[in-house]
C-alpha cells in the first residue's frame, strides 16, 4: 500500500505526505534522466516533472488491489501505486529484477501485483483497456475500481470515443482521467482540440465531469476521494480533467527550444511541490529546513536505487524467449 493513505487523508499531516511523495517521484525521474544521458537507459523516458500532484492526489486514493492503466508518462503513477523504485529503475535500465524483468522500459512499465496494469506508449490505448478491465470488475460483482489517467492530447484520438462510450452503455465503475499539462508532444494543445475541451466531450457522452486544479494535490486528492466512493456505490463512470503543466521536454533528450521562455518561467512559479511547502510553513508544520530535509533524503534514495540497478546484471539472452511466445519447438525453429 502507498504511504500515501496512511492516516487521515486531510490537513498538515496529510500534505506532509504527500510533498513527500512528490519528492520521491521528481527525484526519481531526475535520476532516471540523467541516467539517460549517461547512457544507461536504452529508449526513451517522459518525465513528468511538474505533474507529482495529479500523480499523487489520485493515485493515493486507490486501495492496493483497484486497477490503474496510465499514460507513458506513468512513473509517478507507478509509484504512487505501490511500485518499488528500486523495480522501476531496473525496468528502465533493462536489468533483472525490473518491473517487467528489464522487457518493458520506460513506456510500459507495468507492476500487476499493485494492480498497476501497464503504462502504454499508444496514446489512447489505455483508455480502451481500462474499459476492458473495468467490465471484467463488473462482471466479478467486485467493489474494485479502475483508473485510467492519459493526457489532453489523448482526447483527439479514437480509443477516447470509443473507451468512455463502451464505459458509459455498461455503466462501469471506471474514472478517466485527462492529466492535462497543456502540450501533446510539441504542439500545445489547444491548437489542436475543438470544442470546449476534454470534461465537455465527456459529459457529451454522458459521464460527469469535474474540473480540478492539477498543481493543488489536497484538491485533487479531495475530489478523487469523492469520486471513488461513487464509483464503489455502483454510481458508474466517472470523468477529471486535471489542469497541470509539464515543467521539462516531452521526452528526457528534449531541449523544449518550441515553448516560449516566458511561458514556462511563469509555470515553474507554480510548481505544485513548491506550492506544497509554502502551504506547510504557512501552517507551521514544516520549518524550511524540515522542507529541505526531504527533497534531500529523497535525492540520497534514489541515487541509491540507481546505484543498486547499476550493479544488478542484465537478463541472459534466453530470456528474450520467455513470457513471449510458447513456441511449439523452441527458440531454434525460428
Amino acid at each position: 500500500m502507498s504511504d500515501t493513505r496512511a492516516g487521515s487523508n486531510t490537513g498538515p499531516e496529510a500534505l506532509l505526505r504527500y510533498y513527500r511523495m512528490m519528492w520521491r517521484i521528481r527525484a526519481f525521474e531526475q535520476v532516471a534522466v540523467q541516467a539517460l544521458r549517461d547512457g544507461h537507459v536504452h529508449g526513451p523516458i517522459h518525465p513528468s516533472i511538474g505533474q507529482e500532484a495529479a500523480a499523487v492526489g489520485v493515485c493515493g486514493e486507490l486501495e492496493p488491489d483497484d486497477v490503474l492503466l496510465s499514460t507513458h508518462r506513468g512513473h509517478g503513477h507507478t509509484m504512487v501505486k505501490g511500485a518499488h523504485p528500486l523495480a522501476m529503475m531496473r525496468e528502465l535500465l533493462g536489468r533483472e529484477g525490473g518491473c517487467c524483468r528489464g522487457k518493458g522500459g520506460s513506456m510500459h512499465i507495468a507492476d500487476f501485483g499493485v494492480g498497476m496494469l501497464g503504462a502504454n506508449g499508444v496514446v489512447g490505448a489505455n483508455i480502451l483497456i481500462a474499459a476492458g478491465a473495468a467490465h471484467a470488475l463488473k462482471l466479478k460483482s467486485s467493489r474494485q475500481v479502475a483508473v485510467c489517467i492519459f493526457g489532453d492530447g489523448a482526447i483527439n484520438r479514437g480509443p477516447f470515443l470509443e473507451g468512455l462510450n463502451w464505459a458509459k452503455v455498461y455503466h462501469l465503475p471506471v474514472l478517466f482521467v485527462c492529466e492535462d499539462n497543456a502540450y501533446a508532444a510539441t504542439t500545445h494543445t489547444v491548437t489542436m482540440t475543438s470544442g470546449a475541451g476534454a470534461g465537455a466531450r465527456a459529459q457529451g457522452l454522458g459521464l460527469p465531469a469535474a474540473t480540478v486544479d492539477g498543481n493543488d494535490v489536497l484538491a485533487v486528492a479531495e475530489v478523487t476521494r469523492q469520486i471513488i466512493a461513487e464509483l464503489r456505490e455502483g454510481a458508474g463512470p466517472r470523468f477529471l480533467h486535471v489542469k497541470t503543466f509539464r515543467l521539462t521536454g516531452h521526452t528526457g533528450a528534449d531541449a523544449d527550444a518550441y515553448r516560449d521562455a516566458d511561458e514556462v518561467a511563469a509555470r515553474w512559479a507554480d510548481d505544485p511541490i513548491v506550492r506544497a511547502g509554502q502551504s506547510l510553513g504557512e501552517l507551521g508544520a514544516a520549518t524550511p529546513a524540515e522542507l529541505s530535509g526531504i527533497e534531500s533524503e529523497a535525492h540520497a534514495e534514489m541515487q541509491s536505487v540507481l546505484g543498486q540497478a547499476l550493479a544488478t546484471p542484465a537478463p541472459a539472452a534466453p530470456a528474450a524467449f520467455e513470457d513471449v511466445h510458447a513456441w511449439s519447438d523452441g527458440p531454434a525453429a525460428l
